[in-house]
């Protein structure tokens, strides 16, 4: 079994704010796969799909983002889910708004929702699917600029990442985790 996780926090306050664009990409998938995220478990919601590829759980994590780790670890154990069988959907301060970078491993770069994911899987080796965000504007906070809505001119630049990491990991379920590297880098 795959598993696609996107990284945010949980209620409406949170919903369509810059640091739940990996949510929105789970939301996506699970619309496009007719699989919404109904069970209720490990911290998190999830649902697992039946695709021509194999079996493809969802996972939006419910312990905001710092605490992440702590549901998708259990998760994990509880499925006996690889490293190598999975992928993190999070945003990216350091990337112009609505491109993606994708890697294998790597350091949490500040990111606390990464830091407690290596921290509960004790790796640094795990797919990730970064999208950025930008920088927030001088004088501008990072945490109020990462819970704040994205502005009416960069909404086309999001949705159209939103379907471009989904098809990055509609690709991953097939391909090996380097060629979607090659093919998705930078767009």
């Amino acid at each position: 079994m795959k598993l696609i996780i996107g990284l945010g926090n949980p209620g409406k306050a949170y919903e369509d704010t810059r640091h739940n664009i990996g949510f929105k990409v789970i939301d996506y998938l699970a619309s496009q796969w007719n699989a919404p995220l109904t069970q209720s478990k490990f911290k998190g919601m999830y649902s697992v799909s039946h695709r021509p590829e194999g079996k493809v759980m969802l996972l939006k994590p419910l312990t905001y983002m710092n605490l992440s780790g702590e549901s998708v670890g259990a998760l994990m154990d509880y499925y006996n889910i690889d490293l190598k069988d999975i992928i993190v959907i999070y945003d990216d301060l350091d990337l112009p708004t609505g491109q993606l970078r994708l890697r294998q491993k790597g350091s949490a770069g500040g990111h606390n929702g990464i830091k407690s994911l290596i921290q509960h899987l004790g790796n640094l080796e795990f797919n990730r699917l970064r999208i950025g965000i930008s920088r927030p504007p001088a004088g501008m906070k990072v945490p109020d600029y990462v819970l704040q809505r994205f502005s009416k001119e960069e909404i086309p630049e999001m949705t159209a990442a939103i379907k471009k990491s989904a098809a990055a990991c509609e690709t991953w379920l097939s391909k090996p985790y380097v060629e979607v590297m090659n093919e998705f880098n930078g767009i």
